[in-house]
């Protein structure tokens, strides 16, 4: 199977935020944003393995600045990391004041997703070829990401088994 680059399937996603995804005093709920952040992921997952996805998992989630009613919403979506039926996708979303053109670092996130074939069942996808050193960073951190969830689900699968083995 031939290698695609990262820039192959990489998205920007860009949405104006408007009173039906807010609160009464007009911050967009964050469950809004972690939709548009799945979608944006879900995007570049597809479009990598070209065959149907589905989020397997999501890694931490923070909310560094709020998103207003108004502004302009920017969804960053780029694979880190391809295994052999599953990627890692990371998202950098920002809001844009349009008015003052002011941008807000509001949120950064990485999802797993797994390519499936058309009986739904996890089908291979395409080796990630890395052409900058932004790239290569990227995957480096996201092995270790996989270390890290891979261990994390050994340990649930074990603490299912025997209680005892529960941290």
């Amino acid at each position: 199977m031939e290698g695609k680059r990262v820039r192959d399937s990489s998205v920007v996603m860009a949405q104006v935020m408007i009173p039906q995804d807010a609160n009464p005093a007009g911050n967009v709920h964050g469950g809004v944003i972690m939709k548009l952040i799945d979608t944006a992921a879900a995007v570049v997952a597809s479009r990598h393995a070209r065959a149907n996805t589905v989020t397997a998992s999501i890694d931490r989630l923070d909310f560094h600045n709020p998103v207003f009613i108004g502004d302009l919403l920017f969804l960053r979506a780029g694979l880190n990391l391809v295994g052999r039926t599953s990627m890692e996708v990371g998202v950098r979303v920002e809001a844009e004041n349009i008015v003052t053109g002011e941008v807000r670092h509001t949120a950064s996130a990485y999802l797993t997703f797994v390519a499936l074939d058309s009986r739904c069942r996890p089908q291979e996808v395409p080796p990630l070829m890395l052409e900058t050193e932004e790239e290569i960073r990227r995957n480096r951190e996201a092995q270790k990401r996989r270390e890290i969830r891979l261990a994390e689900r050994k340990s649930e699968a074990e603490c299912q088994i025997d209680s005892r083995q529960c941290d």
